[in-house]
């Protein structure tokens, strides 16, 4: 195999690192892989990625983003085989995305705020994809998002035509609405209903949080581990009680929480 050793890299020679990978006298492992089996590959690197970010860790960071980029490579060296498109297409198409929905930088639109600059994008990205209407918008919000971001990206959407509270006390009041439609669910024992009626107050807490600027995603993020540092705390406290909290009455374990707060 020919092979050039380098004190340094760039992306050319990832790109060729990957052929050679993918080629019959590289690995048994790459060889096998396609779209589907390094699919969830991706969403690993990515959540990675943002892991890094919210650590601050910049060294780490610089290494995510590394396996990220492999993944993109790797995609697109599986679809240059198949005689599709080919990284410097992935490049080629990215950059001509960027110039077309920017018409403030590179064209004759202007935009004096951050807000002005993606009315420019959304208006642009709304007729190249050639949709007229705002459900259309909302179809295209990828359905491999987390819910809890799909949710507040559709929510947007359908703000920009106006179809949105005044202010947070009407989403409020809807998120009251709904919490009572899944109480009556949960009284009448109505399993479907119930999974209906969840999933709207789910949505309406994202409309809550949306109206108070706060991410719904970061928010549950701080939330789960908020309540795995408590339930540390709850088990050290057990232990210097002498609480076995797998026996414990729930009287007890509720005691030894509010300690903890």
């Amino acid at each position: 195999m020919k092979f050039e050793e380098k004190d340094r890299y760039g992306f050319e020679d990832l790109v060729e690192i990957m052929k050679l990978l993918r080629s019959p006298e590289g690995c048994p492992w790459d060889r096998e892989q396609d779209h589907k089996s390094i699919r969830k590959n991706f969403i690993e690197e990515t959540y990675e990625v943002v892991e890094a970010i919210d650590n601050n860790d910049s060294e780490l960071l610089k290494e995510e983003l590394g396996d990220v980029l492999l993944q993109v490579v790797f995609h697109a060296q599986l679809e240059s085989e198949n005689g599709g498109f080919n990284i410097d297409d992935v490049c080629d198409g990215i950059c001509k995305k960027l110039v077309v929905r920017h018409p403030h930088v590179f064209g004759d639109k202007s935009a004096d705020s951050s807000a002005s600059a993606l009315t420019n994008w959304d208006n642009v990205k709304m007729k190249t994809k050639s949709q007229k209407k705002q459900s259309e918008a909302m179809d295209s919000v990828s359905k491999a998002l987390p819910s809890l971001m799909r949710s507040t990206k559709i929510q947007q959407k359908a703000a920009k035509v106006g179809f949105d509270w005044d202010d947070v006390s009407g989403a409020m009041s809807k998120l009251d609405e709904e919490v009572a439609e899944l109480k009556d669910a949960v009284k009448n024992q109505d399993y479907d209903n119930q999974a209906e009626e969840l999933g709207d107050v789910l949505f309406s807490v994202v409309n809550v949080s949306r109206f108070l600027n706060i991410d719904s995603e970061e928010a549950l993020y701080r939330s789960c581990d908020k309540f795995t540092d408590r339930f540390k705390k709850l088990e050290k406290l057990a232990d210097e009680q002498g609480v076995d909290i797998k026996t414990a009455t729930l009287d007890k374990l509720d005691s030894l929480w509010e300690e903890v707060k």
